[in-house]
């Protein structure tokens, strides 16, 4: 099936229906991701279920792309990380402090730092390009088009996860654009 058409994403989940995990199993297009809660006083299961999806993909002859395959560790204060790197044959699981799923960007101390960082510099980089637009004599329309259309999605993308986290003083804030409903055009 060549890369990008229609049908592939469809074939690749038709593949993948069967794979199942001793542990939160989330699939989506071209993307798997596993998921172990862990109590206080228990340890992780991850690598006996990771060496499951290994044998899984074997004889499902599916490649694991080792190159974009992370762990992440999402712990209360002081406690460490619950276990080590994650390592099967010649490949080892790179250990991150935050990565983008579904387009948010989800930090291992579950703030929205890395998040909107990362959504301020793409939404400057395109009010910049909406400025050269307005300076080249764009309509107000295409100008507001353009707005709606590139910048808005860009800054209310999955804002439902994070915008009950905005301390008071945002939410008392009546001029501020995050009081008003927005959520609605998002999805």
């Amino acid at each position: 099936m060549p890369q990008g058409s229609y049908l592939g994403l469809l074939i690749f989940l038709i593949l993948i229906n069967d794979l199942t995990a001793g542990c939160l199993l989330h699939k989506f297009v071209d993307d798997t991701t596993l998921t172990e809660i862990i109590p206080n006083d228990g340890s992780s299961k991850m690598s006996t279920i990771i060496n499951n999806v290994i044998s899984w993909s074997c004889n499902n002859l599916i490649n694991i792309n080792w190159s974009k395959t992370n762990e992440m560790a999402i712990v209360t204060k002081g406690t460490g990380s619950p276990f080590d790197a994650l390592s099967f044959s010649n490949n080892t699981v790179e250990q991150v402090h935050s990565f983008k799923l579904l387009g948010v960007t989800i930090d291992d101390d579950l703030k929205w730092s890395t998040h909107v960082k990362t959504s301020c510099s793409k939404a400057s980089s395109r009010l910049h390009f909406l400025k050269v637009l307005k300076r080249c004599s764009l309509s107000t329309s295409d100008l507001l088009y353009f707005y709606t259309s590139a910048v808005r999605p860009l800054l209310e993308y999955a804002c439902p996860a994070w915008h009950t986290s905005l301390t008071s003083i945002l939410h008392d804030n009546d001029t501020l654009y995050f009081n008003r409903p927005f959520c609605h055009s998002v999805l």
